[in-house]
């Protein structure tokens, strides 16, 4: 159930991160959102190349410690990622009112949590020792 949650969290923000560039999100960003918007978007979207190559290489990390903790930081990523979107709802600029970026936005970061409690639940269990 755990690892499910995991692939279904990473595959949910791999889906919100396609709908970002279709929604624009580099103008609701700093850094970015003060760019011609062709360049942001090149930005937004070149910037998640080294991004994943580093989530990738941390995710399947030899060292399990390492695998756990990227993991676990990724989940705890996608809850707070939902929170900010939640509080970006009335911004002029944002756009993911569909059906589509509200599932992936919201389950993304419930499958985050989910996850998250399963797994520290798992860390604390006694029988772990």
């Amino acid at each position: 159930m755990r690892k499910t949650l995991w692939r279904l969290c990473l595959v949910l923000f791999a889906g919100h991160e396609l709908d970002a560039v279709a929604q624009a999100e580099w103008r609701l960003l700093y850094g970015l959102r003060d760019l011609d918007p062709a360049l942001g978007q090149q930005w937004f979207i070149a910037l998640h190349v080294p991004l994943c190559v580093a989530l990738m290489w941390l995710i399947g990390h030899p060292r399990q410690a390492m695998r756990r903790s990227s993991r676990q930081l990724l989940a705890a990523f996608a809850v707070v990622h939902a929170g900010l979107h939640y509080n970006l709802q009335q911004h002029p600029l944002y756009l993911f009112d569909s059906l589509l970026s509200q599932t992936l936005i919201v389950a993304c970061g419930a499958t985050g949590l989910l996850y998250l409690m399963l797994d520290l639940g798992r860390q604390r269990s006694p029988c772990n020792d």
